[in-house]
């Protein structure tokens, strides 16, 4: 059974979910392929499909690397999942869960529905360019900080 907490954890991630399907779907709609928009001198919007991990990583690996990283999305959200409900009142470690339920799930959505995931925030210096990315990185990102901060703030002092 699901209670107030562990619904409200569940509904950010889900909120991510949206907001990132959401922008996904607005820049698929609006931009070709590898098609670019400078918003700043060091940002642009630029639609590209990732088949690999962060980075690119494993990008022209065959099409194995679809199952994998699903495989993995979902064990981690499962587990996540389990976390959520085993520490719900820790509220900073479950935002940080949550953020990261709803971005891998992000993600997972798009692997499985497209083959790929659709990257498009673009931040550059010059013509160095950092990797493309979306919603759902940044909350997989962001999450992952709160967890590292929170591991830190709630640190068991030593006797």
């Amino acid at each position: 059974m699901l209670n107030g907490l562990l619904v409200k954890w569940l509904g950010l991630g889900v909120l991510v979910i949206a907001l990132d399907q959401l922008s996904k779907l607005w820049i698929s709609s609006h931009f070709a392929y590898g098609e670019s928009y400078t918003v700043t001198s060091s940002f642009n919007l630029l639609l590209i499909h990732n088949l690999g991990a962060s980075f690119g990583m494993l990008n022209d690996a065959g099409g194995w690397q679809r199952w994998l990283f699903s495989g993995i999305a979902i064990a981690a959200s499962a587990w996540i999942i389990w976390l959520l409900r085993k520490h719900q009142q820790e509220k900073l470690f479950c935002i940080a869960l949550a953020l990261i339920l709803g971005g891998a799930l992000g993600n997972l959505i798009d692997r499985l529905m497209y083959g790929y995931v659709v990257d498009f925030l673009d931040f550059h210096w010059d013509e160095h360019h950092f990797a493309a990315f979306n919603v759902a990185d940044s909350a997989i990102n962001i999450g992952a900080v709160l967890l590292l901060w929170d591991s830190f703030k709630n640190k068991p002092e030593n006797k």
